[in-house]
């Protein structure tokens, strides 16, 4: 169970991390930024990478989780490929500066985190993959390379940290089901009509 004083010091973190970069940011500014000594933060958190790796595999638990959960209830593809998009999106914008931790970061793991980082993010993956392959057998989607097509629309869902504001004009879930538009527009099969 994280205390409240260690979710204070990943937060502080997380927001200097997004604005200077992984590797220019130090525990000093960390614990300078709060107006604490750098010693107190190490009552909390043993080091930068453990910053990263809790965000990293947090993040990494709810979308693989909230994608389970998709698979697991009987819809149709478009809907599931919605639902899916919908929870990415969430996830995302929940916590700006997580996520972008998440995404442009976790290189910087070290092993064995980084590998196991990597078999999750390969699952996820795979999460979309199953989806586009449930629409093929269903014949709404379009026969394509399962690979690249789940990794297109990762990369779109991913762009939104660039770009979004929570005080923006539009919010997650419609800015969700504009890309899933958008995305199926892509996917879905011509009606032919007899």
């Amino acid at each position: 169970m994280q205390t409240e004083r260690k979710t204070q010091i990943l937060n502080e973190a997380l927001k200097l991390i997004r604005k200077n970069g992984y590797h220019a940011t130090g525990m000093r500014e960390v614990a300078k930024s709060m107006g604490i000594e750098a010693a107190s933060l190490y009552n909390h958190i043993e080091s930068k990478e453990e910053i990263l790796r809790i965000t990293c595999f947090t993040l990494a638990d709810k979308f693989i989780t909230a994608l389970d959960d998709v698979n697991d209830i009987y819809f149709n593809a478009e809907e599931k490929l919605r639902m899916a998009i919908k929870n990415h999106i969430e996830i995302l914008t929940q916590n700006l500066d997580a996520a972008y931790l998440f995404l442009y970061e976790w290189k910087n793991l070290s092993e064995p985190h980084l590998e196991n980082f990597k078999k999750m993010r390969d699952r996820y993956e795979e999460g979309f993959k199953e989806i586009l392959s449930t629409g093929e057998d269903e014949g709404i989607f379009k026969e394509s390379d399962k690979k690249f097509a789940a990794l297109t629309i990762l990369s779109s869902l991913n762009w939104i940290i660039e770009w979004y504001k929570p005080s923006g004009s539009m919010t997650p879930s419609e800015i969700a089901n504009k890309l899933a538009d958008f995305i199926l527009s892509g996917l879905t099969k011509e009606k032919v009509y007899n």
